[in-house]
């Protein structure tokens, strides 16, 4: 563990600020639409599939603006890029409050989405790898134990401002936390360090991995990996408590259930920083997504039901847990920490453009088919990625000259 002052005037600093502005980012754009679209649509006379299609259009956007954003960081570092990118968090969601015609939401979301692929874990791991560089996987660690606390607050509390403020004034008491809380935070207390490989003195030094070049057969696993595992959180976040629902479980107790899924995130998260962290990240994933197929054998064989859906929410999230450290931290030990912003950001596109097509993709098997068969497709992407984890291959690793 670092001294304590690393973490007020050190390259640590970056931790408790990023931990925050997780927070706020993750609770301000990415969890606020399930309980703002039904009330966008009824004041604007919108379909819940079209206002909805909003969100899915930013999530496309971040994916298409990812890479950028990686380079953006690389060259810049996160304290601009990730600053630029809570104002404009805060205009895009003065532009949706002020959108009465369709074609002005749909742009809304797309400067929010931009926002969010400037704002999110993709932009937050590539923040850590340029200060921390090959040693950021304690600190996505630890960033990423304190996000996983985005949804807890983000739901009690916009449902409060819902409350007594509406969906209009919501939003721009967003827009305010954006601009006046996380851009300062980013631009002010973020570390400006840029990591600089220490140089190799001793010859009889243990054995290092060296790193494999971003591209090629590898690469495309990693990007292939993460991408098929988007499927999973999107679709199954979307649908998930609606399938519970149909299979028998009440709509009360189907919301507390869900409710484990951030507390097993944060759990799986603390069980790796406490007790795995020397473990080589494709183990941890492979491990991660195993168990989650463990989860959905479990409702195939013995059914919905209380106990299993609890027991799968909980498999669910701690799984999702640690895969989110892995987005981080697989392609840091594969490839390295030059240009690992622009990793991050080729990586993020696909996982992001994933994600946005599977709660469409999953209405659609819902509604044509059946839950069980949507339940089989996600499963199917959990196994597509599992099998891509498996086949890449750790580098090889060479002793110092």
């Amino acid at each position: 563990m670092p001294p304590l002052r690393d973490f007020i005037t050190g390259r640590w600093r970056a931790v408790p600020v990023l931990g925050l502005t997780q927070i706020l980012c993750w609770g301000a754009m990415f969890y606020t639409p399930v309980l703002m679209v039904p009330l966008i649509a009824q004041a604007r006379g919108w379909s819940i599939a079209f206002t909805m299609g909003g969100f899915s259009i930013g999530l496309l956007a971040a994916g298409v603006t990812a890479p950028w954003v990686g380079r953006g960081i690389d060259r810049y570092g996160g304290h601009v890029v990730m600053a630029i990118g809570s104002l404009t968090g805060a205009l895009g969601f003065v532009l949706l409050v002020t959108a009465a015609h369709p074609a002005a939401y749909v742009f809304a979301w797309i400067v929010l989405g931009v926002a969010m692929g400037a704002n999110l874990y993709d932009a937050t791991f590539a923040s850590l790898g340029r200060i921390f560089g090959i040693e950021a996987r304690s600190a996505i660690t630890a960033v990423t134990l304190a996000g996983g606390f985005a949804s807890t607050v983000s739901w009690p509390v916009t449902y409060l401002l819902l409350s007594t403020l509406g969906w209009q004034t919501t939003y721009l008491v967003y827009a305010g936390v954006l601009m006046l809380v996380a851009a300062p935070l980013h631009a002010f207390a973020l570390p400006r360090l840029r990591a600089v490989a220490a140089p190799v003195v001793a010859t009889d030094a243990p054995a290092q991995p060296a790193a494999l070049p971003p591209r090629g057969l590898t690469f495309l696993l990693v990007a292939t990996a993460f991408a098929a595992y988007a499927f999973v959180p999107s679709g199954l976040s979307a649908h998930l408590l609606a399938i519970f629902q149909r299979g028998g479980v009440e709509a009360a107790t189907a919301v507390s259930i869900g409710a484990l899924f951030g507390p097993a995130q944060v759990g799986a998260r603390l069980i790796e920083f406490l007790f795995a962290r020397n473990l080589h990240p494709l183990l941890i994933a492979r491990g991660a997504v195993s168990a989650l197929l463990i989860g959905f054998a479990m409702l195939e064989v013995v059914g919905v039901s209380v106990a299993t859906a609890a027991i799968f929410m909980l498999m669910f999230g701690g799984s999702n847990g640690l895969i989110t450290i892995t987005r981080g931290a697989v392609p840091l030990s594969l490839f390295g920490a030059a240009g690992y912003g622009r990793i991050i950001g080729r990586l993020a596109a696909p996982f992001l453009l994933m994600q946005a097509a599977a709660p469409l993709v999953m209405a659609f098997v819902v509604e044509r088919v059946s839950d069980p068969a949507a339940l089989g497709l996600v499963a199917l992407f959990a196994l597509a990625a599992l099998a891509c984890f498996f086949a890449i291959r750790k580098p090889a690793p060479v002793m110092p000259s």
